[in-house]
């Protein structure tokens, strides 16, 4: 007499199934990971905007004029008028450099400053009156910006 004996072990069904929703939560995972890097390096680029923002205007109140783009960008400037600016503020996240711009640039922050007449202030950086600094965001908002407090 020969005896049936049940096989145990998963049918290729199940282990497809499973294999499929296995994959479904790898790309969840992976959707909401990409999303909490991007809002951590907004989060970053706001909190340095903030900083050069405060940096710059304690700069203004004592010589009651804004450092031009040249000065903001030269280390040896920085480091004898703006001793408690850290520099990685001035670098953005997915950024190379440690200078500002004066147009929007991929990897960059944007510092925009004018004097009154709403023209260039680098050849005479005493006359720098009005500012804007600006940071790229990847989510939305799609940007970040502080002005002049004057």
């Amino acid at each position: 007499m020969a005896y049936k004996t049940k096989q145990q072990g998963f049918t290729i069904v199940e282990l497809l199934i499973v294999i499929v929703v296995i994959g479904i939560l790898a790309a969840l995972v992976i959707t909401t990971f990409t999303g909490i890097q991007q809002k951590a390096r907004d989060t970053e680029r706001t909190t340095d905007i903030k900083a050069l923002h405060g940096q710059i205007e304690a700069y203004y109140a004592s010589k009651q004029h804004y450092p031009s783009l040249t000065d903001m960008n030269s280390s040896s400037w920085r480091s004898t008028n703006m001793k408690g600016l850290d520099q990685e503020a001035l670098k953005d996240p997915k950024g190379t450099t440690y200078d500002l711009t004066d147009t929007t640039t991929a990897g960059h922050y944007v510092y925009h400053v004018t004097n009154d007449s709403d023209t260039s202030c680098e050849a005479d950086d005493t006359t720098c009156t009005k500012y804007t600094l600006t940071s790229t965001n990847e989510g939305t908002p799609a940007t970040f910006s502080k002005s002049n407090l004057n």
